[in-house]
């Protein structure tokens, strides 16, 4: 036998070795949750049963024949939309009647105006996804794929609910699934975009609702907003090695710690006066950074923000010349007016951030504890959110603000300025009024 030393330093290699063959399987199944893979042996001796008998009807299978069920329907649809999948593998031809039936709820599907303003982002968009078919073994027209996709991001749904509704199989809807992400993902630039010249002009808001516009206050240097800059947690699954560890913990001290920065990601937004994201950037749980590359650009490219503007950010956010950020906490009634009226403008962008989460319901919780796929999904969310908006879809969500305490941001000297000129006008405005 060998010494203790030995033996502890062989489990620990057998355990290192161990989850890391626990990454790779969950890398190749992702997104399966861990109730879905205790359950797999068992599909796995079903199917090869089910292979045996489809293989001698396999030439006669008509194609795939896709609608919605009624028990997951997707809110952009009418309920006369919502009917079940149907393959047809009998070995008699369909009927007249069948088909005609078939034919009628797909073109329902095809013709609703939801789907087709997707499809036709994607038909024409100039990334090389355009020009081919979406990945996946199921021969789907894009029409569907964006349907079956829709459901799945505006509903808390796992991979086998959508298999069995849509009568695919569970990889197939994966691959599916991400293709689509990817695709809507190259749309970013075209919908995710930075207001310029008179759109930007279009949606700038006065400083303060009390005071509303007031030119010789703008005059004096009291600037406009230009948007919100903000950030917002997506729970994910935390990789396997990293529950491993934190399984060792005692379950008294995983109560009193930080949840593990890998369980989620940081969903940096700015949106502008109408809840439109301008600004998009998704980073790891770990990264503590609070707008310093958006900083930096805007540094850099002082033609994005018009003269006499400015962004508005909570406390953690740099005080810059183009972000202003408030008092932590207020300790003057000039202060505490300043505050009351940055926070009246950041109530927007948290009502932003819930009409995200509630017209996108796979947010709330990502069963995928892969970064890259988890961030194409967020993106795909953040992108199809300001698509609805220029359909006029809305949807009120519930706030819901996330309260963290947040250490103070660097200041810059411009920054400080500005606020101090903003502080001094607003508290002027409010004693000349009262006069």
């Amino acid at each position: 036998m060998g010494s203790p030393g030995l033996m502890e330093f062989r489990k620990s290699c057998f355990g290192a070795a161990g989850r890391l063959m626990m990454d790779i399987m969950q890398f190749d199944w992702e997104p399966l949750g861990h109730w879905e893979l205790d359950q797999r042996l068992d599909q796995a001796v079903e199917e090869m049963i089910e292979a045996d008998l489809m293989s001698s009807v396999q030439a006669q299978c008509s194609p795939v024949l896709m609608q919605v069920s009624p028990q997951e329907d997707f809110l952009p649809f009418t309920q006369e939309q919502t009917q079940t999948v149907t393959i047809q593998v009998s070995e008699e031809p369909p009927s007249t009647v069948f088909l005609e039936e078939q034919e009628e709820n797909i073109c329902e599907i095809e013709g609703d105006p939801t789907v087709q303003y997707v499809t036709a982002l994607l038909q024409n968009s100039n990334s090389s996804h355009s020009q081919s078919r979406l990945t996946g073994r199921a021969r789907l027209s894009l029409s569907h794929t964006v349907f079956l996709s829709l459901t799945l991001l505006s509903k808390r749904l796992s991979y086998r609910t959508v298999s069995s509704t849509f009568r695919l199989e569970k990889g197939n809807i994966h691959r599916i699934f991400f293709s689509f992400c990817d695709r809507v993902n190259t749309l970013q630039d075209q919908l995710i975009r930075w207001p310029t010249g008179e759109e930007a002009a279009e949606h700038l808001l006065p400083f303060s609702s009390w005071l509303g516009w007031d030119e010789r206050l703008e005059e004096r240097g009291l600037p406009q907003v230009l948007g919100m800059l903000g950030h917002t947690r997506i729970p994910i699954r935390l990789p396997i090695s990293k529950q491993d560890g934190e399984s060792a913990v005692p379950y008294t001290k995983r109560l009193k710690k930080e949840p593990h920065p890998d369980s989620w990601l940081n969903l940096e937004l700015v949106c502008n006066s109408q809840g439109r994201f301008i600004h998009c950037r998704v980073s790891r749980g770990s990264d503590r950074d609070r707008g310093s590359a958006l900083s930096e650009k805007l540094q850099h490219n002082p033609e994005l923000m018009p003269p006499g503007t400015c962004l508005l950010a909570r406390v953690g956010y740099p005080l810059t010349g183009h972000i202003l950020t408030p008092f932590s906490p207020g300790r003057s009634p000039q202060e505490n007016l300043y505050n009351r009226s940055v926070e009246a403008h950041l109530g927007g962008f948290d009502q932003a951030v819930a009409d995200l989460k509630e017209r996108f319901q796979k947010l709330r919780y990502l069963d995928m504890g892969n970064f890259e796929r988890a961030k194409a999904v967020v993106l795909t969310c953040c992108i199809l959110h300001n698509v609805f908006l220029e359909m006029g879809h809305v949807t009120k969500g519930q706030v819901d603000r996330e309260v963290r305490e947040e250490e103070e941001g660097r200041k810059e000297e411009a920054g400080i300025t500005l606020r101090d000129t903003v502080v001094n006008l607003l508290y002027s405005a409010l004693e000349e009024g009262t006069d």
